[in-house]
């Protein structure tokens, strides 16, 4: 069944629920709550007051766009243009990745191991292939004291990044760089954080269909291994790194023993234990910089 002209709001929620429940999106009602918002300009309070009121002809067309590209398999957040990480409402380009909630566990391990406010000098972040500036924004809105920089080799990820900036009143502490990794500075940083592309090469193709042909391959693309990505960027983290400074990275299923490998080789004393993610999957590792 889909939406017609004259139908209530109500009636057209539930039948655009059944049409993604029958087409097996686990999360039907919740998409079709998000998308007849977003189709009539409401948020879930105007929406569940506005209950009653009919749907128009220009309200119909525009949910049938969103409906039809929702069941083809593309995201919700896709279809938006914009996901919520953090708390904040982040604006995303075809060259950044969704946020996902397993990358807040970076954030949290980051905000645990960054260095109390000093007197002295201004804290500063680096975050390695920074997409919707999602790490650094989240950092960032947490700790005033503190300015950071966002690189990535994407100018596109990089506007959507500093317009997220922008947006949420962070960009007279934030800067970006286009560059691979970090390859364009110079420390000393306090903190460095990453999120890089780590799954297989070979397993891209068996990922869900809303990674595999919605999000960018440049970003999720680790290599024969995985691990690419990682040996570039932390004895780069190491020599951007003040002494007692600290790397915390997202890892894959499987990834957190080789990565902690490398930051020992990379001279870091790796943090006890890896963060666990939702599933129980090691998701955010961390090291600090042994000073010599």
């Amino acid at each position: 069944m889909s939406a017609s002209p004259g139908q209530t709001l109500e009636a057209a929620r539930r039948a655009l629920a059944a049409r993604f429940k029958a087409a097996n999106i686990d999360s039907a009602e919740l998409d079709a709550r998000m998308l007849l918002g977003a189709a009539l300009k409401l948020d879930l309070t105007a929406l569940i007051a506005s209950a009653a009121r009919r749907l128009t002809q220009q309200e119909v067309e525009r949910l049938r766009i969103f409906a039809e590209r929702r069941i083809s398999g593309e995201p919700v957040a896709r279809i938006l243009g914009e996901k919520e990480f953090w708390g904040l409402q982040l604006k995303l380009a075809p060259e950044t990745l969704v946020p996902r909630p397993d990358t807040e566990t970076v954030v949290e391990l980051a905000l645990q191991m960054l260095p109390a406010p000093t007197p002295q000098r201004a804290l500063r972040i680096l975050d390695i292939g920074t997409g919707s500036g999602a790490i650094l924004l989240a950092l960032l809105s947490e700790r005033p004291d503190v300015s950071g920089v966002g690189t990535d080799i994407s100018e596109g990820a990089l506007k959507a990044a500093k317009s997220n900036a922008a947006a949420l009143g962070l960009l007279s502490r934030a800067a970006f760089v286009a560059c691979d990794y970090a390859a364009a500075l110079s420390g000393p940083f306090d903190l460095v954080v990453s999120n890089p592309p780590y799954i297989p090469s070979a397993d891209i193709a068996g990922l869900g269909a809303e990674v595999r042909e919605h999000d960018p391959h440049q970003a999720l693309d680790g290599g024969v291994d995985g691990l690419t990505a990682y040996r570039a960027l932390i004895p780069d983290a190491a020599r951007l790194l003040g002494a007692g400074g600290a790397l915390v990275v997202e890892a894959g299923y499987g990834q957190s023993g080789p990565i902690e490998g490398l930051m020992t080789r990379a001279g870091f004393a790796v943090h006890e234990p890896p963060k666990m993610d939702l599933a129980g999957i090691p998701r955010a590792v961390g090291g600090r910089k042994i000073p010599r």
